[in-house]
């Protein structure tokens, strides 16, 4: 019998969501769309098919998040979708404890509302989008499926932090985010095909992994998202004598300084006026700031591709995911411009109509272009985590 599959991907102000119909073999997507703007006067929610074609589209306000999970069963229902029969969460993080799919009990939930200091500005909001659907249906089962659990398997000379052994113990070490993306990415390519890759999921926010024939081994963002290279508004790596600066001249503290480096830096700090990637590129001739904020993004991306280049021994791929990854082309040339010495060498029409792989004929280093589908390896960890709690 096969399980139908909700994925949720709760943001600040949106639910994601798609549907899955999971078997014998891979989950099948049935549908996708999203509620926006939820708590604000603009709110909709919208729905696709498997194709891609708009099955609806309307204004609904929604008061708080606990009005989105009935409000997508409906849409579904309304074009003849199944009811979900399980439903699966993506959680940014699940603290020390959690790097495994998980199902979510009672006791689970009550964990994971004491790993919120591992991520103030992600897990409430998931936490809720999970107490949405429980107060709703609170028979359906729930599972957790954790950005963190991909970068589990890098080596301890990765993961840990060059701190005393007390903060370790309180779980201080590096995470990785970003994981379900990278995990698509060697289930769509294969280990084998991938080799040593470098995988660069870039968006507003941005990282990137080294994987040695699907294992990782280092990845850019460390204890939270906010580390590794700039972002869109978050600075990524900072001198820590910067943060012990800015807490002895502040009065504010710990809170303040949070909401600067994560919505304050970055892209939007040094080009003055948004970190939009697009944006920039469009202003860049005329504008020096918005220059200067692509030529930064752009060379710590490329210095990222060489020390991991490093890590992996050689490379044999680079993976362009992500909203900026998938679409901007300019992008791409320009951080693959330097690194022909690695053999990353790019075809330039193949990239300016976003093929599949963007490479030369003759360049060692295989580029690809994939779009990324967390959706997918949330409805297959919920399938088998489903599975396993019924003994099949």
């Amino acid at each position: 019998m096969a399980t139908i599959i909700l994925t949720l991907n709760r943001g600040s102000s949106s639910f994601k969501f798609a549907l899955f119909r999971a078997g014998r073999g891979e989950p099948r997507l049935l549908a996708r769309g999203a509620a926006e703007d939820i708590g604000g006067a603009t709110g909709r929610i919208w729905l696709q098919d498997a194709g891609g074609a708009l099955l609806e589209q309307r204004g609904r306000k929604f008061r708080n998040a606990a009005a989105v999970p009935g409000a997508i069963f409906l849409a579904l229902g309304r074009h003849g979708l199944p009811a979900p029969t399980a439903v699966g969460h993506r959680l940014v993080h699940g603290g020390a404890r959690y790097l495994r799919p998980v199902r979510l009990t009672a006791a689970v939930r009550a964990r994971l509302k004491q790993a919120v200091p591992f991520a103030p500005l992600h897990l409430p909001a998931e936490l809720a989008a999970i107490a949405a659907v429980t107060k709703v249906f609170p028979a359906l089962p729930q599972v957790a499926v954790f950005d963190t659990a991909f970068h589990a398997a890098m080596p301890e000379r990765a993961r840990q932090l060059p701190l005393p052994a007390a903060m370790l113990g309180r779980g201080v070490h590096r995470y990785g985010f970003h994981g379900l993306s990278y995990e698509y990415l060697v289930h769509r390519l294969g280990a084998k095909r991938l080799g040593r890759a470098v995988l660069a999921h870039l968006g507003s926010g941005a990282s990137l992994t080294a994987v040695d024939h699907g294992r990782p081994l280092d990845t850019t963002m460390g204890f939270t998202p906010a580390g590794g290279i700039l972002m869109a508004t978050r600075s990524g790596d900072l001198d820590p004598g910067v943060v012990v600066h800015w807490l002895r001249q502040s009065r504010k503290g710990a809170d303040e300084l949070e909401g600067i480096v994560n919505h304050q830096s970055g892209l939007t700090a040094i080009a003055g006026h948004g970190g939009d990637l697009r944006q920039l590129l469009a202003r860049r001739r005329q504008d020096p700031r918005a220059r200067l904020a692509l030529e930064m993004f752009c060379d710590r991306v490329r210095q990222q591709i060489g020390a991991f280049t490093t890590v992996l021994g050689g490379i044999d791929s680079l993976v362009f995911t992500g909203g900026v990854g998938e679409h901007l082309a300019p992008v791409r040339e320009a951080i693959c411009a330097q690194l022909g010495h690695l053999g990353v060498r790019l075809d330039r029409r193949r990239n300016a109509r976003h093929a599949g792989v963007i490479s030369a004929a003759a360049g060692p280093c295989t580029i690809f272009v994939v779009p990324a589908d967390e959706d997918l390896m949330i409805a297959r960890h919920t399938a088998v985590a489903v599975r396993r709690r019924m003994g099949r």
